[in-house]
């Protein structure tokens, strides 16, 4: 027979699976804040000075459109938001969240 036959407990133990590794990475991604995002880009910072210095060749990673917007300056902050809807399909509440997050790590 090629075809296996799941029974009641397998579906539920399928569910219990993914139920369990879904709340993992949502507990995963609520334990990083702000300061954890902060704290990581200035490694990351480090990290590619360490890289240059030691003549291995690094590029930094490019600017997506929303962050150069927001690098002009506050008064772009809407365009960014938008742009960011526009390039990953994002609600609202999330891209304000995005933008808002980016511009509050430059600040630091």
């Amino acid at each position: 027979m090629l075809f296996a036959v799941l029974e009641l407990t397998d579906f539920a133990i399928i569910a219990t699976i993914v139920a369990v590794l879904a709340g993992g990475a949502a507990a995963a991604r609520s334990l990083f804040g702000p300061d954890d995002r902060d704290h990581l880009a200035r490694v990351e910072q480090k990290l590619d000075l360490l890289l240059t210095h030691a003549g291995l060749d690094y590029t930094p990673p490019v600017k997506s459109t929303w962050q150069g917007l927001v690098d002009q300056g506050p008064a772009r902050k809407f365009d960014a938001i938008k742009t960011y809807r526009e390039e990953t399909g994002a609600g609202l509440a999330e891209a304000k969240r995005v933008v808002e997050e980016y511009i509050e790590g430059r600040r630091a």
